[in-house]
């Protein structure tokens, strides 16, 4: 069979991991192929509750503009079901109180908004929406341990079950194509190795840095109309703190710092870490709320991109997606948004018209969906003191553009024009290029710095 994918042409399709990005590679496959398996090691719980296998769904989780609306367009009416659910809809900068690069920011009418509910929640509609489609099924309680095949192609994958009693040994799952979508742990580098093939070369930021996070219920008079607060870590001011809402009056509470001084997972020092902000606003609120759980930390935030799409032996046949391709640091909130904007670029890739896709078109075409995520992320978190890893070259364009988006930040927490467009970047809503758009450019470059407020503004704009 030649390289190619899509247009029916496969048979069987088989995806690693019911991730979320599993989930939606799964969706976009069912369109081009005869059948769909999901492999997943753990079991999908009945309800939207947390599973072993997402550690980080006990943390704050965002979904972006971008995210939304990929989201749409891959399950119709799939934002309106979340918000049926009671997911809570947060609008940037309006409801939210925010500190960043010494100022507080001006609430102002929101141009974006976030949607804030439990990971749990989301993961679960996309899982029901996804799996009432006959042509996917689903595997559980089976980890995936390697691949069938040699350099050339992929011919499916080896599987083995998991949990007390079952069979140790391992058989076999023939597919047309294989996608990994196993999260973060990927483990397809060492399989590729196995079968012949050449690993990816993998690109790595990483700052150290840590959170923990806590479920709080709500005061009942917080003195605030704010659905939140976010507190901005930056390279001169390392720790953050954010209160978003869960629905129901919940709320999680995540705090952060770099490596060496990361938060405490106990109560009392999760309570004193929270005094290192910058301003009380964070601790005010905590002393007033009642804490619903534990602390839970979270240690693995590296940012780490595998370049599939460079020369090499790679076999056809196989992809990967979502956070086994590229892992962003979790405190920019893009993780669920770019494997949203994966999925999309698959559906684009195998149904373009213009030409046959094949494996490593559709793997540039993934890569390159998650393209402005990672300049924002590496970006910023290579800025950061005691920042390591192979992509922290800097090139001869990074000064003057940084010198800009210096001008840019001063700006963006008071200008409601800068201020838009900034935050359509942020949420990937538009490309980089916008921060330079004509209106934009006058504000950074000959616009006065606009008063924000002097002390956290607990009230919006009248």
């Amino acid at each position: 069979m030649a390289d190619e994918l899509g247009h029916r042409r496969t048979r069987h399709a088989v995806v690693i991991g019911g991730s979320l990005a599993g989930l939606l590679a799964a969706r976009v496959l069912s369109e081009h192929a005869e059948k769909v398996t999901v492999v997943e090691r753990d079991r999908f719980p009945e309800e939207p509750d947390a599973r072993p296998g997402v550690p980080q769904s006990r943390h704050i989780h965002v979904l972006l503009d971008a995210g939304q609306q990929a989201l749409d367009e891959l399950l119709p009416g799939f934002t309106g079901e979340l918000r049926e659910l009671g997911a809570p809809r947060v609008g940037m900068p309006e409801d939210m109180v925010q500190w960043q690069n010494g100022r507080w920011f001006t609430r102002l009418p929101a141009t974006t908004y976030l949607y804030t509910g439990p990971r749990a929640q989301l993961e679960w509609l996309v899982r029901r929406r996804v799996l009432a489609d006959p042509r996917i099924e689903i595997v559980q309680g089976t980890e995936t341990v390697g691949l069938i095949g040699d350099a050339e192609r992929v011919r499916g994958v080896l599987l083995r079950e998991r949990g007390a009693g079952s069979p140790k040994e391992t058989r076999s799952l023939k597919a047309d194509l294989v996608v990994d979508a196993s999260g973060r742990g990927t483990r397809s580098p060492d399989w590729l190795a196995a079968i012949g093939a050449e690993a990816p070369h993998e690109e790595t930021i990483d700052t150290g840095l840590a959170y923990a996070t806590r479920m709080y219920r709500a005061p009942e008079d917080a003195g605030t109309d704010a659905l939140g607060y976010n507190v901005v870590p930056n390279p001169g001011q390392v720790y953050g703190g954010v209160v978003l809402p869960l629905g129901d009056g919940r709320h999680l509470v995540t705090l952060s710092g770099l490596r060496g001084d990361e938060p405490p997972t106990d109560e009392t020092g999760f309570e004193a870490f929270a005094a290192k902000l910058p301003h009380p606003v964070v601790s005010d609120w905590i002393a007033k709320a009642t804490p619903e759980s534990p602390v839970h930390g979270f240690r693995s935030t590296a940012n780490v991109r595998r370049r599939y799409d460079r020369p090499g032996r790679r076999p056809a046949g196989f992809l990967a997606t979502g956070d086994a391709l590229c892992t962003f640091n979790p405190i920019y909130g893009q993780g669920m948004t770019v494997a949203a904007l994966n999925a999309v670029a698959l559906r684009r890739a195998l149904s373009d018209p213009k030409r046959t896709p094949t494996t490593r078109t559709v793997q540039k075409a993934l890569l390159d969906s998650a393209q402005q995520a990672w300049d924002i992320s590496a970006g910023a978190d290579k800025k950061m003191p005691g920042a390591t890893g192979n992509a922290m070259t800097t090139r001869a364009l990074d000064k003057p553009v940084g010198w800009y988006l210096g001008r840019l930040q001063q700006r963006y927490g008071g200008d409601p024009v800068v201020g838009a467009a900034f935050r359509s970047v942020l949420t990937l809503n538009a490309p980089m290029t916008s921060l330079f758009a004509p209106a934009v450019a006058r504000a950074v470059l000959f616009g006065p710095i606009p008063q924000t407020p002097d002390e956290p503004p607990m009230r919006r704009e009248a």
